[in-house]
């Protein structure tokens, strides 16, 4: 069975027009809203696998999806890592064990 990351939300909103956010809800079994961004990664300019986003984004948290699971990160989190170790480009795997806030959901339950 496909799970798809709006099956791990509840009171699901979408953005009107275009927006940084793709979906918003609360992450079931928590009682944060947040506004989700869950474009999906692709090929960079440098021919890299990744996401761009800007400091400028409305969206609280970013999903990365793999082959199981999601990795949700919260963006101000993010942007605080980023400036304060003065890089634009940073990998998955060390955000999650850098950053404080993340949560990894199953694709299979």
């Amino acid at each position: 069975m496909s799970f798809k990351f709006e099956d791990k939300l509840e009171n699901i909103e979408y953005p009107k027009g275009n927006q940084s956010w793709n979906i918003a809800g609360i992450i079931k079994g928590q009682n944060g809203f947040y506004k989700f961004d869950t474009r999906p990664i692709q090929k960079t300019k440098e021919g890299e696998i990744g996401k761009y986003s800007s400091f400028n984004t409305k969206a609280d948290k970013m999903v990365f999806e793999g082959k199981d699971q999601w990795v949700i990160v919260d963006v101000e989190e993010l942007h605080k890592y980023l400036k304060d170790k003065k890089i634009k480009k940073v990998y998955l795997q060390e955000l999650i064990f850098e950053l404080d806030w993340n949560i990894t959901l199953s694709k299979k339950e």
